[in-house]
């Protein structure tokens, strides 16, 4: 992990779908898949928090980050151009590691695809991608070159099936699924996996410094609170203790 702020240059900061941004920002960057960048946009002291952002791919001499547009710092950072810099700390908390071969299953819901990509292109083994979305769908081609299959459902029926991603497979036929994005979605898949199959999580939470200080963005585990900044954010599904 760096441990101090520092520039990245912006080179891309296009809006791919309403209120989906794609950001790509030139320097030396590192991380693996499921770790994220604190990021800040502004000067000053409003807003006070930085925000967290997934790595969606890293290569040389670029990073490559998917964030939506929810609130005020987002909204500045969407207003920036080619050729300004942003304030970025990482890369941060903990990714998937140990993940083996066999058929994998990639399952996203909204926003929650960007850290799927670069996990894409370095899983070793059989991958599909279901995607879930409110209705307009992005990011899917970027998936191509990596995965076997991709389908896709949105809430209104407006791409692929009608629906919940949940419905567009049976996790019996998978060795391992990975998923990320809302919460009930990720709640959902937990118990339909039960432990029939290996289910990662790539938890979101409310973060306010991304270092483990703060101690806002715990969630409950079965070995007590844990911090989806530091000992996640990604974590088995038999970890994570869900509400009743």
């Amino acid at each position: 992990m760096k441990d101090s702020y520092r520039d990245g240059k912006i080179i891309l900061n296009k809006e791919i779908s309403k209120g989906i941004f794609k950001l790509e920002l030139e320097g030396d960057f590192t991380g693996n898949p499921g770790q994220f960048y604190m990021i800040r946009g502004w000067n000053g002291l409003d807003p006070f928090l930085p925000r967290p952002i997934s790595i969606a791919d890293v290569e040389d001499g670029k990073l490559t980050l998917l964030y939506e547009v929810r609130g005020k710092g987002t909204h500045i950072i969407s207003n920036l151009g080619v050729g300004e810099a942003l304030s970025v700390l990482g890369p941060l908390g903990n990714g998937f590691e140990d993940i083996q071969g066999g058929r994998i299953a990639l399952v996203s819901g909204g926003i929650g695809i960007a850290p799927l990509l670069y996990l894409a292109k370095k899983l070793q083994g059989e991958i599909d991608l279901f995607s879930g979305f409110r209705s307009e769908v992005y990011f899917l081609d970027e998936f191509k070159p990596y995965v076997s299959n991709i389908e896709m459902s949105t809430e209104d029926g407006s791409h692929g099936q009608k629906g919940f991603v949940t419905e567009l497979f049976d996790p019996k036929d998978y060795d391992t699924i990975i998923t990320c994005g809302p919460m009930p979605m990720m709640e959902a898949l937990a118990r339909i996996c039960e432990d029939k199959t290996e289910l990662w999580l790539s938890m979101e939470s409310h973060m306010a410094c991304g270092i483990g200080a703060c101690l806002g963005c715990t969630i409950p585990t079965v070995r007590g609170m844990e911090r989806v900044c530091k000992e996640g954010p990604v974590f088995n599904s038999r970890e994570v203790v869900f509400n009743d």
